[in-house]
């Protein structure tokens, strides 16, 4: 049976090849070896990656390329196929992350120096976390064991907070992209968490490689929300806890350093009870023997008072008594009541007797 071929124009090929891949291959993560890595005008990348018997073309912008690259290094990148009608086949790059501890190693150290250059891991950027937050940001995989071991210690030693939890992915390629937009709605909201945790537990270097991406670094770096990220065990160090305003060794440290242990604070209160009676009791004895003193001394000097007023008192009525006009009559003298004109008659009091009288005579002394 004869077939007919399909007859295209260049561009309606380039157009049909595209719209193929958009529905077979809309992305795909691909690893491989760096090489041939070029920078032009600074910013535009383009590089193969190659395994041993193939190498495939990537092209990108540099803001896209978010971790440092050098020819060699195994990378994983996120990327999009694409028939170019001037450049052919590539793929465009969205993200890359480095993959193989060496790889993860040397990107790490080339940012690490890039990042410190530029000041985002001074001491002088750090910011305290609030003593008892009440609203907490969460930035997680719902499903890690971390994630668990930092809700379960965070409600034990405190509990009662308004915890929001952004869920995202917290390894591979994809997750620092869905991290970096959690940063950025916490940031965005208009009554927005106290603090940001940034947690998930232990994994070898291709697993925490997500928390090196230097956008990812750079979000926290620009959070006007204080962060605190707890990643991987205890000898684990990344980039993200290097920029974060307090580091925790572990998701479980991440919690005891967010909030205070409830049942310490109880016996810590209760011992500072005991501590204090003491001291109340020898203040409340102090108080009282000085209220003791001070009415020994108020009754004194009211006894003092009332003597000097009852002396005073004593002393006025003896004075008027002198002016009484019955006791000057005791001793001989006399009152005259009436108008003293000759021809008037007048009243004359003595001590036992009143006298009644005619004015005959008035004369000046």
């Amino acid at each position: 049976m004869e077939t007919t071929d399909l007859r295209l124009g260049v561009s309606d090929f380039v157009a049909v090849i595209n719209q193929t891949f958009d529905y077979a291959v809309p992305s795909a993560v691909i690893i491989g070896e760096v090489a041939g890595l070029s920078i032009r005008q600074g910013k535009w990348v383009r590089f193969k990656l190659k395994d041993d018997s193939s190498s495939v073309d990537f092209f990108g912008s540099i803001y896209q390329m978010n971790t440092p690259l050098e020819d060699g290094m195994m990378v994983a990148v996120l990327g999009k196929p694409k028939l170019s009608d001037k450049w052919g086949f590539s793929v465009s790059m969205q993200s890359v992350q480095a993959v193989g501890e060496g790889s993860i190693k040397r990107s790490f150290e080339l940012l690490q120096k890039k990042l410190e250059a530029e000041g985002l891991f001074d001491v002088s950027r750090k910011r305290a976390l609030p003593d008892l937050p009440t609203h907490i940001g969460v930035i997680s995989s719902t499903e890690a064991a971390g994630y668990a071991d930092f809700m379960k210690i965070l409600q034990a030693r405190w509990g009662g907070m308004n915890v929001e939890v952004a869920r995202t992915l917290v390894q591979g390629v994809r997750a620092p992209g869905q991290i970096i937009r959690a940063i950025e709605y916490f940031n965005s909201c208009g009554n927005p968490p106290e603090v940001l945790v940034l947690v998930r537990g232990g994994g070898d270097a291709d697993d925490l490689a997500a928390f090196n991406d230097e956008a990812l670094v750079r979000a926290l770096a620009a959070s006007r929300i204080p962060t605190l990220v707890g990643v991987g065990h205890e000898i684990d160090t990344t980039l993200a806890d290097l920029v974060a305003d307090v580091r925790a060794a572990t998701p479980t440290n991440a919690a005891q350093l967010l909030v205070p242990d409830k049942r310490e604070i109880i016996e810590r209160s209760r011992s500072m009870v005991k501590m204090m009676i003491p001291a109340i009791q020898a203040r409340v004895n102090e108080y009282s023997r000085e209220k003791d003193d001070l009415l020994s001394g108020s009754e004194a000097l009211i006894s003092e008072r009332l003597l000097a007023f009852k002396q005073e008192l004593e002393a006025t009525v003896r004075l008027l008594g002198e002016y009484n006009p019955m006791k000057v009559l005791t001793r001989g003298y006399a009152l005259v009541r009436g108008e003293v004109h000759v021809g008037k008659s007048i009243e004359v009091e003595m001590k036992t007797t009143i006298i009644q009288a005619e004015v005959t005579d008035v004369r000046k002394r």
